[in-house]
């Protein structure tokens, strides 16, 4: 029977390829660990989760309440993180565009300051600590979010629209930085650990909200392939082709925005993945089509997300080495070739 369609070739092998991986890194995951656990009881402990059976021994609380939530975590950060990447990569033409780009990441990470140190340990009488967090970094996100679709309105050009975004991050990091230096020790230490990026601690109820919000803006995206190819050819092509650019970039920002934002909320913010994983999804499948490039993506990010997160565990002989000390490792030595190899650019 030959095949027909997007999914042929070298793509489909690819995609294949990355389901593989991934699903052995998040099985990986659920075997790592301070505490050895055997075989048959990490699978009996999954399969009595999926049963809708809980158990009451360690085995089963360390499997199903911290590694499967740690390991869905990684996975789906990096998924978010990735496709926001590939979205902005494509809508300013720029192979080096990430989810911090704009300023989105970092904004995110002025509401979390504002919340740990401005407002210290009180913030958590209202709506609880952790809660406080979460809606600090959306606030922070969506005043980002905001100014960039304002001025989407005085700028055309995607490139004065990617300096304002620059221009943004820069003064969220200046601010943050005042944050730090009136804020107490122990708010400063606290802020420290947690822009460090961290894939555990997310309870299940937190990770089903960060999966609606990374799977339902990833559906969101792949509604946009076809403005999405178009926009690979040039702004007048896209026009000719029925394409309202401005409004095409306002929702691609969005979209971009929001899975960053969820990210980052959850997880801090973790760097490197979302610039470099829409790159090694495109050296994997060998396409720019965005019918293939984002489901790859998606899947690359999600384990690339797995990798660093299974590193953090492995390596750290009985403690969890913050992830943003290992996606550098990984990461780095792509964006290398991409800016080596200019023929890509």
């Amino acid at each position: 029977m030959m095949c027909k369609g997007d999914f042929c070739g070298r793509g489909a092998v690819a995609i294949w390829i990355m389901s593989a991986v991934s699903m052995a890194l998040f099985a990986g995951m659920l075997f790592c660990g301070s505490v050895e656990i055997g075989v048959g009881e990490v699978w009996g402990a999954v399969l009595r989760s999926l049963g809708g059976r809980s158990g009451d021994g360690m085995s089963d609380l360390i499997v199903v309440g911290v590694r499967m939530p740690m390991a869905l975590t990684a996975f789906l950060a990096g998924m978010g993180l990735s496709v926001s990447g590939l979205l902005l990569q494509t809508t300013f033409n720029n192979p080096l565009a990430g989810p911090s780009i704009l300023g989105i990441s970092t904004g995110a990470s002025l509401g979390v300051a504002v919340v740990m140190l401005a407002f210290g340990g009180w913030v958590g009488v209202g709506v609880g600590y952790y809660a406080g967090i979460l809606i600090g970094a959306f606030a922070g996100a969506a005043i980002v979010m905001v100014a960039l679709l304002f001025f989407s309105m005085l700028v055309k050009g995607n490139a004065m629209l990617l300096i304002v975004g620059i221009l943004i991050g820069y003064l969220a990091s200046s601010a943050i930085s005042l944050l730090n230096f009136f804020s107490t020790q122990q708010g400063v230490h606290s802020y420290v650990i947690w822009g460090m990026g961290n894939f555990g601690g997310l309870t299940w109820e937190r990770v089903g909200v960060l999966a609606l919000v990374s799977v339902m803006l990833s559906v969101c995206a792949m509604l946009m392939v076809k403005p999405l190819n178009a926009l690979l050819l040039g702004r007048q092509y896209a026009e000719s082709m029925g394409v309202d650019v401005r409004r095409t970039r306002n929702v691609l920002l969005v979209i971009s925005g929001g899975l960053a934002a969820g990210v980052t909320a959850f997880c801090g913010p973790v760097g490197f993945l979302g610039l470099v994983m829409p790159h090694v999804a495109r050296m994997l499948t060998g396409t720019s089509n965005h019918r293939v490039l984002l489901p790859a993506t998606a899947l690359a990010g999600g384990g690339g997300a797995l990798l660093c997160a299974w590193l953090s565990v492995v390596c750290g002989w009985g403690q969890i080495i913050p992830i943003n000390a290992i996606t550098p490792i990984i990461s780095v030595p792509v964006i290398v070739y991409v800016i080596v190899n200019r023929k890509k650019l």
